[in-house]
């Protein structure tokens, strides 16, 4: 297990809007929670809800006050080219400062197990000193999603803190 710091918190936010409704089970966000408990971050259940404008309310709460705002949110689904998704136009909304590169690693990661990976349409990017990312909804793409993140999270943490120096911790 990583030992980030217990000041360090982060949450999920599962874009599902037949979750949300019920109908369905939120099958990636425990995934995600999970994991971020096992690198050392305090994160609670992952917030279902339907992609939209419930999705802007939750980002909204979270940003409400900056000093308090958590260091990672992650959210999955509301990715891929439906209708009804649109997380990524809605989590753009809250970035001051995108980091394409993270995508196109999560990209290039997903491509290693399906062409399909090329359709998420998710951003990262930074707000104050949180770290923003999309991840699909589906199993396959959150896993994909750890791997690329975990060997990042620290680094990530150190940036949007001002720490210089590349590990100087």
């Amino acid at each position: 297990m990583a030992s980030i710091g217990e000041d360090r918190n982060a949450v999920v936010i599962s874009a599902s809007t037949s979750a949300a409704a019920g109908t369905a089970e939120d099958r990636t966000g425990p995934l995600l929670v999970a994991w971020l408990r096992e690198q050392g971050y305090a994160c609670e259940a992952a917030i279902v809800v339907a992609d939209g404008a419930p999705i802007r309310a939750v980002f909204r709460q979270l940003f409400e006050h900056p000093e308090s705002a958590p260091r990672f949110i992650i959210t999955t689904g509301g990715t891929g080219l439906n209708q009804d998704d649109c997380t990524p136009e809605i989590t753009e909304e809250f970035i001051e400062r995108p980091v394409p590169g993270v995508m196109h690693a999560l990209w290039t990661r997903g491509l290693l197990s399906t062409p399909s990976a090329v359709m998420s349409r998710g951003v990262a990017g930074v707000r104050g000193q949180t770290f923003i990312v999309n991840l699909p909804g589906s199993r396959g793409g959150v896993r994909d999603g750890i791997e690329v993140l975990t060997p990042l999270l620290s680094h990530i943490q150190e940036q949007i803190e001002d720490v210089h120096g590349h590990g100087a911790r």
